[in-house]
């Protein structure tokens, strides 16, 4: 009784912010609504799929199921390929990436701060730098997610 309106209700919720962040239009915790509630989408999935076993074990026998689950069995399978876009990235990287290949000081200037007040700004962040000469990259990695995410913390004090 449980099972289909929590995987109605979650399915919901994941199309509605999936399409809102497909668009860029997603706001305020869209994105977290998404990937942390998603798995109520999984859970329901699992739940209904137990509560209807014979169902579910029946669109395996078919033809028409077979061909259905092994079409998307190889989207996912093709959707770790590695393609252009990954490697550059969206447009929207390229200033974010040259300001975390840029030295410390350089983040200064577009701050509008001393080199010394970003070089307090980025210990506060947890980083240890060893000088103003550092990148960002030097010191969180290549994780573009986290030198965002750091660049972030470090440029929105300065408004």
């Amino acid at each position: 009784n449980w099972a289909t309106p929590l995987t109605i209700g979650a399915f919901a919720l994941s199309a509605v912010t999936g399409v809102l962040m497909f668009f860029h239009l997603d706001t305020g915790l869209n994105k977290a609504a998404h990937e942390w509630l998603g798995w109520a989408l999984v859970g329901g999935v699992a739940l209904h799929a137990v509560a209807n076993f014979s169902g579910f074990k029946r669109h395996f026998g078919t033809g028409l199921g077979k061909t259905v689950i092994g079409l998307f069995a190889l989207l996912l399978v093709l959707s770790f390929a590695p393609l252009g876009e990954e490697k550059d990235g969206p447009p929207t990287l390229a200033p974010a990436r040259a300001l975390a290949n840029a030295p410390i000081a350089t983040l200064a200037e577009v701050a509008r701060v001393t080199p010394e007040q970003m070089l307090e700004r980025v210990k506060t962040a947890g980083l240890q730098p060893a000088s103003v000469q550092q990148s960002l990259r030097d010191l969180v990695g290549n994780d573009m997610h986290r030198q965002v995410e750091v660049l972030s913390g470090l440029l929105k004090e300065a408004d």
